[in-house]
């Protein structure tokens, strides 16, 4: 099967950086795949990569099944792009813009067009100057859907958006017909933004890939654990699939990654009692994988 998105051992330098190690995904066609990482985990990298911007210095990239060295301009075509600034030219009117954009894509979809403008309060006669944060977000997503793009990026969208137009944008992702052959990346750090989206939830971490799966699936490979230890927590280095703990009134809260019921046992053997297992809901699982090695307190006491 031809990926949307195929990469081999893909890895960047930049001087001493290693902006992506030996990164290695595959993402199918069709649905919303999130891409999660703190800053630095080499997103941007990727895009850049991907899109030819940039060139690997070892290994590969593949867009809609062409080498991303050598992407021609029927192929970039296919592809839109929406970032968190919804840069548009300020002196030009909502309608002229969409004109301008549909001129250039012969697949343009104005049902599509007319059905995601409708989430939004967009006066076409308005200059751009004079639309508000939210609505230019709207006239982007607008226009990218309605080119009727076979990948769709979608960069901190609902960046700096008040609640209600975040919702309108949302539920425009999420309630628009498009073909079935639109793949869509969504790149948020907003988890809750996320659980309503994502087909497919992909992390990265320090130009690694972490984790590809369903969020579900994700939140899976993760437990919470609350037991008392009397003599003390043991050392985080030798907890399987540690991830972080916290100590709330004198209880340890241990997360761990893809461990089964048998870790309960684990820490009685370790000295713990009053051993429960809770559950953990998606934000807090990705922020434990994301943090897992950075500096903290020692939480042992």
């Amino acid at each position: 099967m031809q990926h949307c998105i195929e990469t081999n051992g893909l890895t960047k330098r930049y001087g001493k950086k290693l902006a992506l190690n030996d990164f290695t995904l595959q993402i199918g066609k069709g649905g919303i795949h999130a891409i999660v990482g703190s800053n630095g985990a080499g997103k941007s990298t990727l895009f850049r990569l991907l899109l030819g911007v940039a060139t690997p210095t070892t290994g590969s990239a593949y867009l809609l099944g062409n080498d991303s060295r050598y992407l021609s301009p029927a192929v970039r075509g296919k592809v839109g792009y929406v970032n968190e600034e919804h840069t548009l030219p300020l002196w030009m009117k909502a309608r002229e813009i969409t004109n301008h954009q549909r001129s250039f894509y012969p697949s343009w979809d104005q049902s599509t067009y007319d059905s995601v403008i409708g989430y939004f309060d967009v006066d076409q006669d308005q200059k751009v100057s004079g639309l508000s944060r939210g609505e230019r977000a709207g006239l982007n997503l607008s226009m990218a859907l309605a080119q009727a793009p076979e990948l769709l990026i979608l960069d901190e969208p609902t960046l700096g958006l008040d609640v209600v137009a975040r919702q309108s944008f949302l539920e425009a992702l999420m309630f628009t017909e498009t073909s079935a052959n639109t793949t869509i990346i969504y790149c948020s750090h907003q988890m809750e933004e996320i659980e309503r989206v994502a087909d497919q939830l992909i992390i990265m971490e320090k130009g690694t890939l972490k984790n590809n799966s369903s969020p579900d699936a994700f939140v899976d490979r993760v437990s919470c654990w609350v037991a008392e230890f009397p003599t003390g927590l043991p050392a985080k280095d030798t907890i399987p699939g540690y991830l972080n703990v916290r100590n709330i009134e004198g209880q340890h809260h241990i997360l761990v990654a893809d461990q089964t019921d048998d870790f309960g046992d684990y820490l009685k053997q370790n000295g713990a009692r009053s051993v429960a297992r809770n559950p953990v809901n998606l934000e807090r699982a990705v922020n434990a994988f994301l943090t897992k090695n950075h500096s903290a307190p020692d939480s042992r006491a």
